[in-house]
């Protein structure tokens, strides 16, 4: 009886597409659509990822009080969305389910440099009915990157991404945006994401080090990046520590991170 009122209730949902009378309805999918769908649409009713309001959420207060919902076929069919926002939760089953039934799925794609990154914001600004919103905030997040700009990126200006985990950021990356935008030249030995070896640090430490999620105390607190070496190493070349808040998704605020590196610079 239950598993059949369960399939009544879904089906009659579906059956209408998810739309009616009523305030737009936007469910979140995880962290990152979190930070989306907060600041572009905060008068939608919304239905936020469990991990909306944790440390390295970058609108985490604005979470606060908000519906919390796990990202699942039977949250969807209990909230009804018109929109979803993503990028990168969500199984398969769900998203497939939403798209056969009319709900708009928008995702948030990976962005490697800020022009990706004005591009996601214009899609789910699209997506949620507010294209000036959205423009709006890419303004804003250009005005802080004239803010944090140098005349150029100069080779004796180089610097090391490096995260708690022993992690570096090539070029083809929106860490090694951030860097130039700041007027840093990247001292990643290659391109994208990559470990960096104690050893290498050891025997050539770079002239300065941006450090990255090490705000995270239980996050990686065995990683190569918080080694005794790797840490005499960086004491006195740190040019900035961002929070992990700042990286975690290639959202309109990886500009702030680049004000943050110009200002510790």
């Amino acid at each position: 009886m239950r598993r059949w009122a369960w399939a009544l209730a879904a089906g009659a949902w579906l059956g209408a597409g998810g739309v009616e009378a009523r305030p737009l309805r936007v469910m979140a999918l995880d962290q990152c659509a979190d930070q989306y769908v907060l600041a572009l649409r905060p008068d939608a009713e919304l239905a936020l990822s469990p991990r909306a309001d944790d440390p390295d959420a970058w609108l985490r207060e604005a979470a606060a009080g908000r519906r919390r919902v796990r990202p699942t076929l039977e949250a969807a069919i209990a909230f009804r969305p018109d929109v979803v926002v993503r990028y990168w939760g969500g199984e398969p089953r769900l998203l497939a389910r939403l798209e056969a039934t009319g709900v708009r799925v928008v995702t948030i794609e990976d962005a490697n440099d800020f022009n990706g990154v004005r591009t996601d914001i214009r899609a789910v600004a699209q997506a949620l009915g507010v294209p000036g919103r959205g423009e709006a905030l890419a303004a804003r997040m250009d005005a802080t990157l004239r803010s944090a700009s140098r005349d150029v990126a100069a080779p004796d200006r180089s610097a090391l991404y490096l995260t708690a985990g022993g992690f570096t950021a090539g070029k083809g990356t929106l860490v090694d945006a951030i860097l130039r935008a700041a007027g840093y030249s990247n001292a990643a030995p290659g391109p994208f994401f990559a470990p960096v070896s104690v050893e290498r640090i050891a025997l050539f430490p770079p002239a300065r080090f941006v450090l990255g999620f090490f705000d995270q105390a239980r996050g990686d607190w065995r990683g190569p990046g918080r080694h005794p070496v790797v840490q005499r190493a960086a004491r006195g070349r740190v040019a900035a520590r961002l929070p992990a808040a700042a990286l975690t998704c290639p959202a309109w605020f990886a500009a702030d991170a680049a004000a943050m590196l110009k200002a510790g610079a």
